[in-house]
């Protein structure tokens, strides 16, 4: 009698948890995350200004570990378990250390803009990645907008390197792929985990890494930096990397990473709206007019039905 109270009682919680809209609707939480992440790229910016992009992409992942570490503790989250650790550690790559680094590195040379265009098919790169992980089957307007969407950005980037796809948007296009892994994988694990232990987690287990590489990028270069560079960490670490993933991976986790990815759309937008307010860049008609096909291509995509690899 008790072994089944316990049961139901775990399977009350865990349907509360995950499928009941009214306590943890998943579209608002969804938005929350993406208004987190749109200020991510002018931060990001902003830091690499006067910070190594190495100190940068790992030190933000130290202090939101350290932070990680302190939540679990005091939640007294259990630990994963082994096939778990698998996936936290897709989600690692994906959004600790991948992105972060990438667009370090790119936003180093790049203007913040340039880099919310690219990063404006994350959205259906994310979808693609849910497809291939949740062993669905896609249309084909599926993969003919996904593929419009990736040859737009790809244009926007020749055209206004002169021609030349440079080493910057490289990394952006890896920083997209690597994160669209990260949110797909990190969706569909909160669904067991939630969202906060899943993205603290994956931070927890990274330390070893990201502790020993900025270390050695602040013994390097040192950290002299102005106030705004130290605002810019301060945000990538606190926001982009820790708490903004609490609500997108709940998001993604109670309405579905397909779904949700469609709250995306309006990162891009958002983003280019605050490069053009905080950091004063100029936005010039063809960078709206990339970010405004690849948002109509990721609209397409997300239009298309998905139906399932086994029907």
């Amino acid at each position: 009698m008790s072994i089944e109270s316990n049961v139901t009682t775990a399977r009350t919680i865990t349907q509360d948890r995950v499928q009941n809209p009214r306590l943890a609707p998943g579209l608002p939480l969804g938005a929350l995350g993406v208004l987190a992440f749109s200020f991510s790229l002018p931060a990001t910016r902003l830091a690499v200004a006067d910070l190594d992009p190495w100190l940068v992409a790992f030190g933000r992942a130290v202090v939101a570990g350290v932070l990680s570490g302190a939540f679990l503790l005091v939640t007294r989250a259990p630990r994963p378990t082994r096939v778990q650790l698998k996936d936290l550690a897709l989600v690692a790559l994906g959004v600790v250390v991948g992105f972060p680094l990438c667009t370090s590195l790119a936003l180093h040379h790049l203007p913040a803009s340039h880099g919310a265009v690219v990063v404006g098919m994350l959205p259906a790169a994310t979808a693609v990645a849910a497809v291939v992980l949740a062993g669905e089957r896609p249309t084909r307007a599926f993969w003919l907008a996904s593929g419009a969407g990736l040859t737009a950005v790809l244009a926007f980037a020749l055209t206004r390197g002169g021609g030349d796809l440079g080493a910057p948007d490289l990394e952006l296009v890896a920083a997209v792929l690597l994160c669209a892994v990260g949110y797909a994988v990190g969706g569909r694990l909160s669904r067991e985990l939630g969202g906060a232990r899943t993205i603290c987690w994956a931070l927890v287990i990274s330390l070893p890494l990201t502790t020993t590489v900025a270390t050695i990028a602040l013994a390097g270069d040192g950290a002299h930096a102005g106030a705004t560079a130290w605002l810019g960490f301060a945000y990538v670490s606190l926001i982009s990397m820790f708490l903004g993933f609490f609500a997108w991976y709940a998001g993604l986790a109670r309405g579905g990473v397909a779904k949700i990815g469609q709250v995306q759309l309006a990162q891009p937008v958002l983003s280019l709206t605050w490069a053009a307010l905080i950091l004063g860049e100029s936005v010039g008609p063809a960078t709206v007019g990339a970010a405004l096909v690849v948002l109509g291509c990721v609209v397409a995509t997300q239009r298309t039905r998905v139906g399932s690899r086994h029907a």
